[in-house]
């Protein structure tokens, strides 16, 4: 009896040792990350004229990829489908310009922030609006649909018809014809991708720029699944580590005269 005592403990410690060491085989290497894109949404992400996907989001992929010395596929992929297709395993990370919110955080971890802008309005820059519930009263506001902007626009200007696309270069063909009065979305995005352009001629920003942490979170991050602890943690180590080194900062300078990482917190 006294020898079966003693031996029974090393048994159920060579019985863990066994177990933990299925569990480590099992877990994800990660020298393969599938990367979802989405691809509509300039200077971010949107496809060249030679069909392939080009940007601030995917420069930052390509970059946390090489930092990682992973083989990193791009999956283009809806905004508004992008945490169901994540969390149903069809790609392992989301870079598409994804808030940081409390919402979103019921359903996905985040990684660190990769940058940080505020939302604005846009309109006709004689169209005289007054951004207010009151002001916009009975106006048509295009938004991307399921997004932050989507959310905040619905709560606050509740007299007004939110009108909701898949993309949002959508939202700007709708805007220069005049089907909407004004459009919602980060401001970068509305001056690069469309002020900028010859459609956004005679255009301008109007009203404040919008940063509430409730509504806007407090960054963009990649998002990842619940389970993927380990991903979010090498992803974090190396958007830290591209900060670091000036790569970050090289990317930056390519799209923008500004420091876009912003003031805001992790």
């Amino acid at each position: 009896m006294t020898i079966f005592l003693r031996r029974r403990p090393l048994f159920a410690l060579a019985l863990l040792a066994a177990l933990a060491g299925t569990a480590a085989a099992q877990a994800p290497a990660w020298k393969k990350i599938r990367i979802a894109v989405e691809g509509a949404y300039p200077p971010f992400s949107e496809v060249g004229p030679d069909g392939k996907i080009k940007g601030f989001d995917i420069d930052i992929a390509n970059a946390l990829c090489a930092q990682l010395k992973a083989e990193c596929p791009l999956v283009q992929q809806e905004f508004d489908g992008m945490i169901p297709a994540l969390n149903a395993r069809k790609f392992d990370a989301v870079i598409a310009s994804m808030s940081i919110t409390e919402e979103r955080k019921k359903s996905v971890n985040f990684t660190d922030k990769y940058y940080s802008t505020p939302a604005r309005l846009v309109a006709r820059s004689d169209a005289k609006l007054t951004p207010t519930a009151a002001g916009m009263k009975g106006r048509k506001i295009g938004v991307q649909r399921s997004t932050i902007h989507d959310r905040f626009a619905t709560d606050t200007f509740k007299d007004s018809e939110i009108v909701r696309y898949a993309k949002q270069d959508e939202v700007f063909l709708d805007l220069a014809s005049g089907r909407v009065d004004a459009a919602l979305l980060d401001s970068i995005a509305a001056d690069e991708g469309f002020l900028k352009r010859p459609a956004g001629k005679g255009f301008g920003f109007f009203g404040p720029a919008y940063n509430d942490p409730v509504y806007f979170g407090v960054g963009a991050g990649i998002a990842v699944r619940k389970a993927d602890t380990d991903l979010q943690a090498r992803l974090n180590a190396a958007i830290a580590a591209i900060r670091a080194d000036g790569t970050y900062k090289k990317i930056q300078d390519k799209y923008f005269a500004f420091d876009v990482y912003g003031d805001a917190k992790k």
